[in-house]
């Protein structure tokens, strides 16, 4: 890392020709990366995947014109320069995590780029003494501003309010099952599964921390099984339900949560407050279950609330008549 960071030069030490080459090299990077965000989104969003396309070609086009201004001061040969090469210089994201971005985040990604270059030729520009390299750098840094009103202009051309609307859709969708989905059966098995073992030990025990160390123990042991199996079984190529490793955090984290809420009452020393503190949680955590399927499933709240209400009821039962017993 030192090494690395030790061979890279000053922004003020380069030459005009080397901002220049900079210059050309990053137009490229940029074009690259809009590509990669195009046939990222091709398929689900292909109105916004035209707008990335076509800012890859602006970039092409720009790329060009510093080219020519390059062969006309310096000659043929351009410096390999980029931007790892220069201390400070602005950075860009890895074109493979286009991969894993959400369109929200790659709309946003694509107005940082185009504002961080035209903040950084602008304050370059700012502490320049020659004037032909301020001349040179204040340029730069109105092109990027061009291609930051070009983009608006191109995604008011492609994004109609009927494909916005159509892509805001899809967006929705894909987050629902990729996070929601995973999520809210992660939930329901955590908060569900484990009344029954928790309950039985805490009727049969009336001891606060050993009916802790088995819920915590139920809830971690559920959440990673959950998290496992939601990862393994599907890796949303076909199905379309994105990351398996995001469906399998989403899915651990939330079975372990539902797990944990009645479980960490039971800290409580005294045994029966402790207990009306996780039977009121449990009622919180169905009802939760409830809205969440109402909101983002569209599940009607009342049948929603049978269904979970109902069945965690019976499991809630079931745990303490066995622990009773």
């Amino acid at each position: 890392m030192l090494s690395s960071l030790a061979t890279r030069r000053r922004f003020a030490d380069l030459s005009e020709q080397e901002v220049l080459a900079l210059a050309i090299s990053s137009e490229e990077d940029d074009s690259r990366i809009y590509r990669s965000f195009a046939e990222r989104l091709r398929t689900d969003f292909p109105a916004s995947a035209a707008v990335f396309n076509d800012m890859a070609s602006e970039e092409d086009r720009h790329r060009q014109r510093l080219i020519d201004l390059h062969q006309t001061r310096f000659g043929e040969v351009i410096p390999l320069l980029r931007r790892e090469h220069v201390a400070g210089f602005y950075a860009r994201r890895p074109v493979w995590l286009a991969k894993t971005l959400s369109l929200d985040t790659i709309r946003g990604e694509a107005q940082a780029m185009e504002q961080a270059a035209q903040d950084f030729y602008v304050r370059a520009a700012a502490r320049s003494t020659d004037a032909a390299t301020r001349r040179l750098l204040g340029d730069l840094a109105a092109a990027e501003a061009a291609h930051e009103r070009h983009a608006q202009g191109l995604e008011d051309k492609h994004l109609t309010d009927d494909a916005r609307a159509d892509e805001d859709k899809t967006a929705k969708r894909q987050f629902i099952l990729t996070w929601v989905q995973p999520g809210l059966a992660g939930l329901m098995d955590g908060s569900v599964s484990t009344l029954a073992p928790i309950f039985a030990t805490a009727f049969a025990t009336q001891d606060s921390w050993t009916t802790f160390l088995v819920g915590a123990a139920a809830s971690v042991g559920a959440g990673i099984s959950m998290g496992f199996t939601e990862a393994a079984h599907d890796d949303g190529v076909l199905s379309g339900r994105g990351s398996p490793w995001k469906r399998g955090l989403a899915s651990g984290v939330m079975t372990t949560l539902g797990g944990m809420g009645h479980a960490l009452p039971y800290l409580i020393p005294d045994f029966w407050t402790a207990t009306t503190i996780a039977i009121a949680v449990v009622f919180v955590e169905l009802w939760a279950i409830a809205w969440i399927q109402n909101r983002y499933l569209e599940t009607p709240f009342l049948r929603a609330v049978l269904q979970v209400v109902l069945g965690g009821a019976l499991v809630f039962a079931a745990g303490a008549l066995i622990g009773g017993g």
